[in-house]
């Protein structure tokens, strides 16, 4: 599955545990929502393997799944280990070399899936580098501010709405998602500036009631439920 074949604008839910049966837990409460992507997180990854990839996958029927797995090296594979492990899509990091990024991109290709560029830690020009993506072929990106950089400096993706708006005026073909302390009331002025996929975390794993958590923001999607 591509990126761009998704219904647009989604929410993707990112479960940052490193249990496996507390992923599972959330999981089970909010899954018969309408979710565009759920995540499997690099904690979640790290701490349970593959195995959490291909259990998500299992949970979740067709809704796609991504394995945020990060890569700097040895993209393909990775690719493999995450694609044929049941994710539709995998994560690459920005500041990874290009030939990682191509031969994590296109083994995902090959075995039907697709790669998100992330953004986090990235220092350089971030309209320059994703120039540099789009000529292999990198159809989305993720900005985002990393939960150590929100909880020193207070910056969230929500503050990232000049560089979404920036990107999204000249890579009209760029699916670009968000990420970082994003809460409901957020997301109407992210979408405004062109983000496609909103991913949230906490705030919906963190909440008291995760469920009314995905429903305000589906709302603030323009969803339903």
């Amino acid at each position: 599955m591509k990126i761009k074949e998704l219904k647009l604008p989604a929410l993707q839910v990112a479960l940052d545990f490193t249990s496996l049966d507390k992923a599972i837990g959330i999981l089970s409460i909010i899954r018969d929502l309408e979710i565009g992507i759920v995540e499997v997180g690099t904690p979640l990854i790290k701490s349970e393997g593959a195995r959490s990839i291909s259990r998500i996958r299992e949970l979740v029927g067709r809704t796609p799944v991504l394995a945020d797995t990060k890569t700097v090296d040895v993209g393909a594979l990775e690719a493999e280990i995450a694609i044929r492990a049941g994710a539709d899509f995998m994560t690459a990091l920005a500041s990874a070399d290009d030939a990682v990024i191509e031969s994590a991109a296109r083994a995902a290709w090959e075995l039907g899936g697709d790669l998100v560029v992330d953004f986090i830690g990235f220092k350089g020009d971030i309209l320059s580098r994703t120039r540099e993506l789009s000529e292999v072929g990198i159809s989305s990106v993720n900005i985002h501010v990393g939960i150590d950089v929100q909880r020193r400096l207070g910056v969230t993706a929500a503050g990232m709405r000049n560089l979404v708006k920036q990107l999204s005026a000249e890579f009209s073909d760029l699916v670009i998602s968000v990420s970082g302390g994003i809460k409901p009331e957020d997301i109407p002025q992210l979408i405004d500036a062109g983000a496609q996929i909103i991913i949230v975390g906490g705030a919906i794993t963190r909440s008291p009631d995760p469920r009314e958590a995905v429903v305000k923001c589906l709302k603030a999607l323009g969803r339903s439920s």
